[in-house]
């Protein structure tokens, strides 16, 4: 006699194991469409970000020099990474150089021969004709998204400006996460004038204006570089994550697994952050997800203003700072205006994505 159909399922379900937490939710994120794409082009932008250098410049992916091979496209990451033999034998001027100073030298370019930091000469590429400045440099053929009022490539600024959006991001939300789910865990967990002291110190950081205070601590630094503005993102916008940290604390910490750690003589330090916070995670990374998004765009805002990262740094901002003063050249506006927008957005559907598939209530109201 064979078993019903029932039977069969329930045996089956028996034997599956049980999702956990992090699978389920990854599970109902990737049926959010466009969040999941949005993850993807997160995901292609760090791509970009990384192969920046293989994608667009002026100095070799790989040459032969002299008999020994070199890297020099990896100083776009560093200066420092630029073998001093370059600077003191070419110049830094590969393309005319390379091959008068070593005949037998040969050399792989980027897919797109152009500078992100100075404008491609007349006599530099055999092949490429110089850029056009000022309200002449229209996308073409050599340049298609166009030059800014100096001759350089704006799809080449684009390409390298990837990697100080995306650093923005991750470095001053990072520094704000780190911040913020410390100071939340010791106000939730210890309770007490610790918690008073905390819940004081986040409600003075949410009176003042981020944006002025941010300007105040960057005009005090003297030569203010990336790193400098990442950090005073970071300082300044921690106070949702420490409210939403001690908020899940109070909730988890009376619970029974941690009071049996307790009971066991775990010490405080290791109930917080071995046993509590792993479980207070989930609500915490949907405004991590929207903090990167708010970090670009205050970092793009310094830029426009004039206060973002300096040269040789590329930058969307500075690209739009360009193109308010010149209004005519609408591909100044254009091109970096919607690099920002899809980039932001990714972001924020990315963290609507992380609420609705961690959000119990959101869950059930979604069946």
């Amino acid at each position: 006699m064979k078993p019903a159909p029932s039977t069969i399922a329930e045996a089956k379900n028996a034997r599956r194991p049980a999702r956990g937490f992090w699978s389920d939710t990854w599970r109902r994120f990737a049926t959010k469409k466009l969040s999941l794409l949005a993850l993807v082009f997160v995901g292609l932008m760090g791509c970009i970000a990384l192969a920046s250098p293989f994608i667009v410049g002026v100095k070799p992916v790989v040459c032969k020099y002299k008999g020994r091979i070199y890297f020099p496209c990896l100083s776009y990451f560093h200066e420092r990474l630029e073998n001093p033999i370059f600077v003191k034998e070419l110049r830094k001027k590969y393309s005319v150089n390379l091959r008068k100073k070593d005949p037998d030298s040969w050399a792989i370019w980027p897919l797109v021969r152009q500078d992100p930091f100075n404008r491609v000469k007349e006599d530099e590429w055999e092949d490429q004709p110089g850029n056009p400045t000022g309200s002449d440099g229209k996308p073409s053929r050599y340049n298609i998204m166009g030059t800014n009022q100096a001759g350089v490539d704006v799809f080449a600024q684009l390409v390298h400006g990837t990697k100080i959006a995306l650093l923005v991001g991750f470095v001053s939300t990072g520094i704000s996460a780190a911040i913020g789910m410390t100071l939340g865990a010791l106000a939730g967990y210890l309770g007490g004038w610790v918690d008073m002291f905390v819940s004081r110190m986040i409600e003075v950081m949410m009176c003042i204006p981020t944006l002025v205070l941010i300007l105040a601590l960057i005009a005090v630094v003297d030569k203010a570089t990336i790193w400098h503005t990442m950090v005073v993102i970071g300082v300044t916008s921690w106070t949702g994550i420490a409210r939403l940290t001690r908020a899940e604390f109070l909730k988890l910490r009376n619970l029974e697994y941690v009071i049996a750690a307790r009971a066991l003589g775990a010490g405080r330090l290791r109930v917080m952050f071995r046993h509590v916070l792993p479980n207070a995670l989930a609500p915490v990374l949907v405004p991590i997800s929207f903090g990167i998004a708010s970090a670009i765009l205050v970092e793009n805002a310094l830029s426009f203003l004039g206060f973002g990262s300096p040269p040789p740094n590329a930058s969307w901002g500075t690209l739009l700072n360009a193109g308010q003063r010149s209004p005519d050249m609408w591909w100044l506006i254009f091109f970096p205006g919607i690099a920002i927008f899809l980039t932001v957005m990714a972001y924020n559907l990315i963290g609507e994505g992380l609420q609705e598939a961690t959000d119990p209530r959101l869950r059930e109201g979604a069946k």
